[in-house]
């Protein structure tokens, strides 16, 4: 059935399924009922009789009760003057099974007092939830003014009896009234979403949602409409309508179950709910319940980010406020407003710049000839702390292809730099799994979207709690000797919960095949499969077996292997519990935990073999021959070989091979970093050696792995040129670093864990190991050079790793009479490094 009104004429129009209108025996008399009408048991009957459900039904139901009041409007003796309107829900008319009756009587000058009772009796003897007023013109609008709950529900206000004029008046008003004070009524009602949210939580994430006041549910999507009524802005529509029509489902079928005005959807009413709505079973209701919430939240994240763009543009840029009034319509595209600087974009990596405070693409980005490019920008925003534009990562979607397979090198690099910004991935990746870029990139990952987990340890969904867990570890990276591990293994660790069995022992089959899409080697697959495989082990063990138990020992040392695992698998096992809630870890268990870790540890390195040599792998023919060069001539001498991108990689980040040989000298380190980093040019590996190639002077030798961080790599002879000159002392490199980045626009960005600098025990038997665990960022290799070289010791070697966003270093130092440092003098370079890494 359709019905429409029409509030000049207050008639109705039905087409379609007669079963659900009300019959004759339903509907009073239009002069008013004969005697009382009996609602309550009209409404059961329309309940019952079969046929549609759903909006059809709630608007039959708003007929029935139109039908109703009209009649006891018409018997009350309401003179001229006067109206009675439908606000909220019911002005909408949509009315659940148990919604309250919300209605206005309109009046112009005095009234009777008894005539508002004649109406208002005989609904309550019918049975009827009625939440009722009395005003004027005036008087609403005031109330209006005073109270935004009362205006919102005005803004759906629709003729029942009366006068129409009064009630037109009263609407036009009211919405002039909305729009004027738009700009000062939205914030309060963005104050009010918040506020709810935070006493309710959010109905993705909760096991018995509030389906109308937590986050998500259907008082947020009159919310919305709201700010659609203001014309500031407008929420994007895909898929919003039948969310909130799933959700008023939802409710309407608990209604019917519980026979009461209940929101909140109890364990103990699933099952029922789940049967009258012909759904499965009472999980895969959580589950239609939870996609249609984030549906509406993330309808509500984009046009909220919209709203404050706009309000945050009005006074004297009224141009750009009406143009970001309209934010998915792709405006100012094509029209030459960033070519003539009336937008100002900030670069933030290849193909992406921020925009208005949000991450967009380059215009000079190809999103269908780099499918990174997702990962890429979605990376870049989540560590710069903003938001993915909502029209750039629906044309990500809609545009770039999927990643090979095996993935190349920067996919993974990009996936571990989004998910180690820590908190600020959240809400990119909610944008990306919103348009299905998630879904395109682990397949695996829609068996645990929105799956409920039925523990009340547990605070969130499957999919969210591995979210909530790489978050967790990214605040742990520092710990750990592979920080790109330990965040792919919380990612993943718990994907097995999609398939039948043991979760722990199906994750372990599924990591080892999504691993090698990633492109991981063997090494590293096998090592991701023992902590997913051993996820729960550790804490299990600490909490069920004896640690001083020589047995316990044991078995945890065959379960781990190594060192290495054993600091993953640490890490792991807290960013799991703790990202579960508060009862799955406390410091009673912490404690435990680490005790077995120490005592695993310890056995470990008793059985662990003496450190092999540091001098890394024999140079190749090449290397040899620049070392030579070098030697010789007293020049720096280098090759850069560009790694050409398939076609399909076009757009990526130019990567190369450099080999620099450099006659031996002060500095040396800090001064090659430098110009790598003038030139822009990114680290993602190096390791660093001296060699005497002649017999005539050493010679140190530097293999790097860089990127491009825009455009194309620089010309070998400009970045020879540049080593000369910083060499000789005529180019500055401290200065012109420090004055790019003053010159640079300040940007936010994340709060990321400290920078950790340590002396490794025993790390070699000739030289002094610092390791340096820090967040990536340009010139940091120059800075740690620096440092040392005001320490004034010798880096004999060096290995340097880029893991995502972490930097992962080991420096091999000497005095310069070749002998390792004493432990008080390395602990004052490690001070001294960290000093310099946190300024």
């Amino acid at each position: 059935m359709h019905r429409t009104y029409d509030s000049a004429q207050n008639h109705r129009t039905t087409d379609g399924d007669p079963d659900v209108t009300p019959t004759d025996t339903d509907t009073p008399p239009a002069g008013g009922p004969a005697g009382p009408f009996d609602f309550a048991a009209a409404r059961s009957r329309l309940l019952a009789r079969p046929g549609p459900g759903g909006a059809e039904r709630r608007a039959a139901l708003a007929a029935l009760a139109d039908d109703w009041l009209i009649g006891l409007y018409e018997a009350s003796g309401a003179p001229s003057g006067t109206a009675l309107v439908a606000v909220g829900g019911y002005g909408r008319g949509e009315l659940s099974p148990r919604s309250d009756l919300d209605v206005l009587l309109l009046h112009q000058g005095s009234l009777d007092p008894a005539l508002p009772e004649r109406i208002w009796y005989p609904v309550w003897d019918g049975g009827a939830a009625l939440d009722h007023s009395v005003r004027t013109l005036t008087e609403a609008r005031t109330v209006a003014a005073e109270d935004l709950k009362a205006q919102l529900g005005l803004l759906d206000a629709r003729h029942l009896a009366g006068d129409p004029e009064l009630t037109a008046g009263l609407r036009a008003a009211v919405l002039a009234d909305w729009r004027a004070t738009a700009p000062k009524r939205l914030p309060e009602l963005r104050r009010l979403c918040r506020e709810r949210a935070d006493r309710h939580g959010e109905v993705s994430f909760l096991l018995e949602p509030d389906l109308k006041e937590a986050r998500g549910g259907l008082r947020d999507v009159t919310a919305l409409g709201a700010i659609a009524a203001s014309w500031l802005a407008d929420a994007p529509r895909d898929g919003l309508e039948a969310a909130a029509a799933r959700l008023a489902d939802i409710r309407d079928a608990l209604h019917l179950t519980t026979g009461r005005a209940t929101e909140r959807l109890g364990l103990h009413d699933q099952d029922q709910v789940a049967e009258r709505l012909g759904v499965l079973d009472a999980d895969t209701l959580l589950r239609q319940v939870y996609e249609a919430a984030r549906t509406v939240a993330y309808a509500g994240d984009v046009t909220w980010r919209a709203v404050e763009r706009v309000l945050a543009a009005r006074g004297g840029r009224g141009r750009r406020a009406v143009r970001l009034a309209f934010p998915f319509t792709g405006a100012g595209r094509g029209t030459g407003a960033v070519a003539r600087g009336a937008v100002e974009r900030r670069p933030l990596a290849e193909g992406v710049v921020e925009q208005d405070g949000e991450v967009v693409l380059a215009q000079s980005a190809r999103p269908a000839q780099d499918p990174v490019l997702p990962l890429r920008a979605a990376a870049a925003a989540a560590q710069a702390g903003l938001p993915v534009g909502y029209a750039t990562v629906r044309r990500l979607a809609a545009e770039c292809r999927p990643l090979p397979v095996p993935w190349p090198d920067e996919a993974r690099e990009q996936l571990t730099t989004l998910l180690g910004a820590g908190e600020s991935c959240l809400p990119v990746w909610e944008a990306m799994e919103a348009e299905g870029l998630i879904g395109r990139l682990l397949p695996d990952w829609e068996r645990v979207r929105c799956r409920p987990q039925r523990n009340a340890v547990h605070r969130w969904t499957v999919d969210r709690h591995l979210v909530e867990t790489a978050v967790r570890a990214a605040a742990m990276t520092r710990r750990v000797a592979r920080p790109d591990l330990l965040l792919v293994a919380a990612l993943l660790h718990d994907l097995g919960k999609g398939w039948p069995g043991d979760h722990s022992e199906a994750g372990e089959v599924i990591v080892r095949d999504v691993a090698a899409r990633m492109g991981f080697d063997k090494a590293d697959i096998e090592t991701l499969a023992l902590l997913v495989r051993h996820h729960l082990t550790l804490i299990d063990t600490a909490t069920r077996r004896d640690p001083d138990d020589p047995a316990t020992i044991d078995l945890m040392t065959k379960a781990v292997g190594t060192l290495s695992h054993l600091e993953l698998l640490h890490a792991l096992t807290e960013a799991d519990a703790v990202a579960t809630g508060p009862a799955a870890w406390s410091s009673w268990r912490a404690s435990l935990v680490d005790r077995l870790v120490d005592r695993v540890a310890a056995q470990l390195a008793g059985d662990a073999p003496a450190p092999g040599p540091d001098s890394g792998a024999e140079p190749t023919v090449e290397q040899e021959r620049l070392a030579v060069e070098a030697a010789r001539t007293g020049e720096p001498a280098l090759a850069l070989l560009a790694q050409p991108h398939p076609e399909a990689f076009a757009a990526e980040p130019m990567g190369a091979e450099l080999t620099l040989a450099i006659p031996d000298r002060p500095a040396l380190l800090s001064t090659a970093a430098g110009v790598l980093a003038l030139h822009r040019l990114t680290v993602r590996s190096a390791a660093l050696r001296m060699l005497d190639p002649v017999g005539v002077g050493q010679v140190l030798l530097i293999r790097w792995k860089v990127a491009a961080a825009y455009g194309e790599l620089p010309e070998t002879d400009r970045l020879r040129a540049d080593l000369r000159r910083a060499l000789d002392g005529s180019l500055d490199v401290a200065r012109k670093l420090a004055e790019r980045d003053a010159a640079a626009p300040r940007r936010r960005g994340i709060k990321t864990p400290p920078p950790v600098v340590t002396v490794a025990p025993g790390g070699s038997s000739s030289a002094t190991v610092l390791e340096v665990r820090a967040h990536d960022a340009p010139g940091l290799l120059h800075r740690i050079g620096r440092a040392l070289d005001t320490a004034g010791v010798v880096v004999r070697t060096a290995h340097v790793s880029t893991l995502g966003a972490d930097a992962v270093d080991a420096f091999y130092l000497t005095c310069s009479d070749g002998r390792p440092l004493t432990p008080e003098r390395a602990r004052e370079v490690a001070a001294q490094v960290q000093e310099a890494l946190g300024a």
